[in-house]
Order: C-alpha cells, then structure tokens, then sequence
C-alpha cells in the first residue's frame, strides 16, 4: 500500500495523510508553529510502535491461550544525553529516546508476564525502528 502525505495549504504545517480510503491530519503543536491539527509526525511514529506492540501481544496471547484481558500502551518520545547511555560512541550527543511502558490486564503467571514482554519487543515496528533502516528518496 502506498501512503501519499501532502500539504493542505490551510495552515504552515499542516499535511493530509492519504493511507488507502482513510484521510489523516498531522500537523505541528503550537509551540512549534502549528496549529495543532493533528498528531506531529513523531506523535504518528510513536502510535505506530504502540499499536503494533498491543496488536502482537494480542496475537501470541490468543494464540497461545493466554488470558490476556486487555492492553495499555504508553510512549514517549525524547531526545536524551548520549551520556546517559551506556553503549553510546559519543558522550556530549543527543540521541532518539522512546519510553515504552505496558499495562497487562488479565490473571496471568509471571513466567506470561515476562514472555509476552518479550514477544512486545519482537513486534514489527520495533523490529523495523530498532534495525538498520535505509531509505531511498527520489524527486518525481
């Protein structure tokens, strides 16, 4: 499926999402010098990662009959002192920090805990964020 982005020239920053027959907003906070329209763009990263976290936890717990009764995921996005991690080449950078904090509703052992924690770690959007990404951009 392709995605097309466009500006809607209402607003600075404002885009329209195009993803099949459904039409998203993104723009910029206030503060940034938007309008606040709609999610930002690392709004859209982070709902990604969250919604593929609950939908694989979702996945494996069905599969695996695991009474798993319901899913919470919060994200935050930050930029953090490359200092503050241990397996950073250089101190004095910045680098992309996400805060991933899940909720697991459901009677469930601790030895389902700690799977299907590992399972939120193998989703594909983590996968794809946390692998060697190349993107190739052409002007039409």
């Amino acid at each position: 499926m392709q995605i097309s982005v466009r500006e809607t020239g209402a607003n600075k920053f404002t885009q329209e999402i195009k993803v099949g027959d459904h039409i998203l907003v993104a723009d910029e906070p206030v503060a940034n010098g938007g309008n606040d329209l709609g999610p930002s763009p690392y709004d859209f990263l982070l709902a990604a990662l969250g919604s593929c976290t609950s939908m694989t936890l979702r996945l494996y717990a069905n599969l695996k009959k695991i009474p798993l009764e319901g899913v919470l995921v919060k994200l935050q996005y930050n930029k953090i002192h490359a200092q503050d991690c241990e397996n950073c080449e250089d101190k004095h950078a910045l680098i992309d920090h996400i805060d991933r904090q899940i909720e697991l509703k459901g009677n469930l052992t601790e030895e389902q805990r700690k799977k299907l924690l590992d399972i939120a770690n193998k989703c594909p959007v983590h996968r794809t964020l946390t692998s060697k990404i190349e993107i190739t951009t052409k002007l039409l």
